[in-house]
């Protein structure tokens, strides 16, 4: 494998390590916002809501890719205002982590509104009547019992940004050593004549890295929910 998978390939795995990473820990805090809004509040717009955050699981990824090329390229209403800050996404690594969170998002906000449905209010309605603050109650009562809901949200939006590919390609590009993850560069291998072996090799690696990553979910989940039984 070391012989058939040269330096751009294996900056390819980094990268798409480090898209996932910074995917999963920028949307953790709106998605938990988004998943207690969700499960525990009515208000108008909800079912909206509840429709646009699902909405990058039912587009096609290129779909999705094109509406960030729209809102986040140099010539996009936000994206050209954030360029007068020195930041830009279009073209990027942070663009090819800002296309895997917004594919990512939904996953995470699901498992974390099933994680909130499945705390009995009681408790936090225990905590309040013994004169805590809605937000004590959130961080000490709510926090502690979400935490394999959190575990578990947060490792398959990674799973999910590892694997990432329209809405990169789409945003991003399919730059060597800039913007290449693992998708993108096994693509790129399947259009070249003879480099099959090296997409082979990119695509069982990205096997192993996913499947590591549910099984990791799974390990801290139970354990998480053994002491809390505990």
């Amino acid at each position: 494998m070391i012989d058939v998978l040269g330096p751009l390939e294996w900056q390819a795995v980094f990268l798409s390590l480090k898209v996932a990473c910074w995917a999963t820990v920028a949307i953790l805090p709106v998605g938990l916002l988004t998943a207690f809004a969700l499960a525990r509040w009515e208000f108008r717009g909800k079912t909206i809501l509840n429709g646009v955050v699902h909405l990058p699981l039912v587009l096609p990824p290129v779909v999705t890719g094109y509406l960030l090329l729209l809102i986040f390229g140099r010539q996009g209403f936000v994206g050209a205002a954030l360029q007068e800050l020195g930041i830009v996404f279009v073209f990027r690594w942070t663009g090819a982590a800002l296309a895997a969170a917004v594919m990512a998002f939904p996953l995470m906000v699901r498992a974390l509104r099933l994680g909130f449905e499945a705390i009995d209010p009681k408790l936090e309605q225990a905590a309040q009547t013994l004169g805590a603050s809605p937000i004590w109650v959130f961080a000490t009562v709510t926090l502690p019992l979400m935490i394999p809901g959190i575990l578990t949200g947060a490792i398959l939006a990674f799973a999910k940004a590892l694997g990432e590919f329209g809405a990169t390609i789409t945003f991003a590009a399919n730059i060597p050593g800039q913007t290449q993850t693992i998708p993108t560069a096994i693509y790129a291998a399947l259009q070249v004549p003879g480099q099959e072996s090296k997409a082979t090799w990119l695509v069982m690696i990205s096997i192993v890295l996913a499947l590591s990553a549910l099984l990791l979910s799974e390990i801290l989940a139970r354990q998480a929910r053994r002491r809390l039984g505990a």
